[in-house]
């Protein structure tokens, strides 16, 4: 087994910070009732294009039905703080291995509902123009947080730079669970945007799909595009209580809808074309 070195830049993400009492930053909000079920949604706004385009396609879907909507500004662990608490009710942002990655911290109650267009993350570099060129000595950044490392991981024994463990978790998988290294790299955890960022500071990049478009990268670049397991497909997610509301099918029902497949079609801009991996669904 060759060895290895690995550095963190940034302690890793805690999930269990106090943001319970954060104030809410509201993006406008509308009142609605029908009858006796909800009709007026919260939903935690990110800054990665899942949102966007739930606001461009979905939520038009759903004011159909009666539906109204309140965004909540906010990053991601503090989403999932709130959304368990029962502050706000969903959130586009994420994959099931973050989520799981939340569950696990501190004990929470969320749970994915459904696939929804994804972002694949990727292998970048301004140094080299192929995997191939990859050679004892070269430094690898990942994202630190739990869920994104993951996936990382997992690419990176995709592409035959390193062998894991027998068995691992791909939804917890680190460099803690590298049985081999096939090459002798330094493998550098920091937060994904910084990755983006500095990537001339490093041989090659682990970016996930988020940042490459928030931050304008080419997709047309990537050396390699991750293959999109169960654990890293983005989802719906919301409190388990809220999982078999009529609301909660009906977000469902608008993601699966040929409506928006409809218009994925018709908005086939450079931002959804060669960019975005859709779900089939059943």
């Amino acid at each position: 087994m060759k060895s290895f070195k690995t550095f963190k830049k940034i302690a890793a993400l805690a999930f269990a910070v106090i943001v319970a009492a954060l104030p809410l930053a509201g993006c406008g909000s509308k009142q609605s009732t029908l009858g006796e079920e909800k009709t007026n949604i919260s939903y935690a706004k990110g800054s990665g294009p899942y949102t966007e385009l739930f606001e461009e396609a979905i939520i038009p879907i759903l004011e159909k039905q009666g539906y109204t909507f309140k965004c909540v500004e906010l990053q991601l662990n503090e989403a999932d703080v709130v959304i368990n608490d029962g502050d706000v009710d969903l959130s586009v942002e994420q994959h099931t291995a973050y989520m799981e990655a939340f569950n696990t911290s501190v004990k929470g109650n969320l749970v994915a509902l459904s696939r929804i267009p994804t972002v694949p993350a990727s292998v970048f570099s301004n140094k080299h123009t192929s995997l191939d060129e990859i050679a004892d000595g070269m430094t690898v950044a990942i994202p630190q947080d739990a869920g994104n490392m993951a996936r990382a991981m997992i690419m990176l024994q995709d592409i035959g730079w390193v062998t894991l463990k027998e068995g691992v978790n791909k939804a917890t998988a680190s460099p803690e669970d590298v049985l081999e290294y096939n090459y002798n790299i330094t493998i550098q955890e920091l937060n994904t945007t910084l990755i983006a960022t500095t990537l001339d500071d490093f041989d090659y990049g682990i970016i996930t799909g988020s940042i490459v478009a928030y931050t304008g990268l080419d997709p047309s670049t990537a050396l390699f595009n991750e293959n999109l397991s169960d654990e890293f497909w983005l989802q719906v997610v919301v409190k388990e209580e809220n999982k078999n509301t009529q609301w909660a099918k009906d977000v469902v029902a608008a993601y699966q809808s040929e409506e928006f497949l409809s218009w994925l079609k018709e908005n086939n801009v450079p931002k959804y074309n060669n960019l975005w991996s859709i779900p089939e669904y059943n």
